[in-house]
């Protein structure tokens, strides 16, 4: 018979501990189930929020903006960080605000794609994903200026758009929703 495996590994030390605004890094000596010694860096970061915006069953994004990880500017739906004693669903009124200049009257409804926060890197980071689909009154004015894209609701649509995301989060997020509402591309 075989004993129960251990479910986590043992810190041994923290030799290495970087703090700022927007991440923590940490290296740890880790001891593994097996005894063994490893030596792991890993991250600590906020949670963070992706909506999809929708209007007059066209998908909203916000211009491209450049992303230093992959240098260069990519098409993403409205996104940021969960603040600190904040909720998922709380944050989702500012962030559309910041992105799409949208105040959180003109929001007809905000539905969450996932409840429970998908580990965006479970071996590297701690950080969550929550989605949500954020629907705008039909009448509510977005400024021109702050729309790099609009995608129609349709299964050509969604086709397209999964052509030009290469941002995995808003990827998996675009399908849950899609399988949820259960629309056939």
């Amino acid at each position: 018979m075989n004993p129960t495996p251990k479910s986590h590994w043992k810190t041994l030390d923290r030799f290495v501990e970087i703090n700022s605004h927007w991440v923590k890094l940490i290296a740890e000596h880790l001891e593994t189930t097996e005894g063994k010694t490893v030596e792991y860096w890993r991250v600590e970061r906020a949670d963070s929020v992706v909506i999809l915006t929708i209007q007059a069953d066209k998908l909203l994004f916000p211009p491209p903006m450049y992303r230093p990880g992959v240098a260069e500017a990519t098409l993403d739906f409205p996104g940021g960080r969960v603040p600190a004693q904040a909720t998922a669903a709380a944050a989702v009124p500012a962030i559309i605000k910041r992105e799409l200049g949208v105040i959180e009257s003109a929001i007809a409804r905000i539905e969450p794609i996932n409840t429970i926060g998908w580990a965006i890197n479970s071996s590297f980071s701690n950080q969550k994903l929550y989605g949500f689909v954020a629907e705008l009154q039909p009448t509510a004015t977005v400024n021109p200026q702050l729309i790099g894209a609009e995608y129609p609701v349709t299964p050509d649509g969604i086709r397209d758009l999964l052509k030009k995301l290469t941002c995995l989060q808003c990827r998996a997020l675009l399908l849950e929703w899609q399988n949820q509402v259960d629309f056939r591309v």
